[in-house]
């Protein structure tokens, strides 16, 4: 069924930030489950390395990057219910790998950084405070798992009424299959929630000229 009342919005609405999902040191050990036993798609390091595209326009842009870290204490204490599906233990706070991609992803010490314990990135944490402190309306979301951290975020951000924008090429699911049907669903839940990095670095390029006007 067709909505009559749906009305597409633009790119970013309001102030935007970009959200950095779940990029850390593991993933770019030059193998293909990168130590965290999770399943990834072909591709899904290159992928990722596109985010620092996104990452750097937003900086030049004036827009706040905020980088959200997956982390569990090591006695396993945190992780809850997640061992019960695919994924097997990961992103440890006593693995040097559990930390954000600092060189690859141009990190720096005085970023956001939002650590979670669960799949998305507003479960557990501070991120809704910080979001209103900045005053967000647009959140553009990079990083992985498409289907998993990625889409969970993408679902509660829609639920707290922010506008919710997956850049496609700055994401990677668990498997392809996966990938497209989370895509899916979050275009789903907002018409354009699904955009390409070379008009997410228009709409960047667009919002930097609106602030400096």
């Amino acid at each position: 069924m067709v909505n009559p009342n749906q009305v597409r919005k633009n790119l970013i609405e309001g102030k935007a930030a970009l959200i950095v999902i779940d990029i850390q040191a593991g993933i770019f050990l030059g193998n293909d489950d990168d130590e965290r036993s999770i399943d990834h798609m072909p591709g899904h390091a290159a992928r990722l390395l596109k985010a620092r595209v996104a990452i750097d326009k937003a900086r030049e842009c004036d827009i706040p990057v905020i980088f959200i870290q997956e982390i569990h204490r090591a006695n396993l204490v945190d992780f809850g219910r997640e061992l019960d599906g695919d994924e097997d233990v990961h992103c440890l706070d006593n693995n040097p790998n559990t930390d954000i991609a600092r060189e690859q992803m141009g990190f720096r010490d005085d970023d956001y950084l939002i650590q979670k314990r669960r799949y998305s990135a507003f479960y557990g944490t501070d991120l809704e405070i910080l979001l209103k402190g900045l005053k967000v309306e647009t959140l553009l979301l990079v990083g992985g798992l498409t289907n998993v951290c990625v889409h969970y975020t993408f679902a509660d951000g829609h639920q707290g009424d922010y506008y919710c924008r997956t850049i496609e090429d700055c994401v990677a699911a668990s498997g392809s299959e996966a990938h497209e049907a989370a895509l899916k669903q979050m275009e789903y839940l907002q018409a354009g929630g699904v955009r390409s990095l070379d008009d997410t670095l228009a709409a960047m390029e667009a919002y930097k000229a609106r602030a400096a006007a």
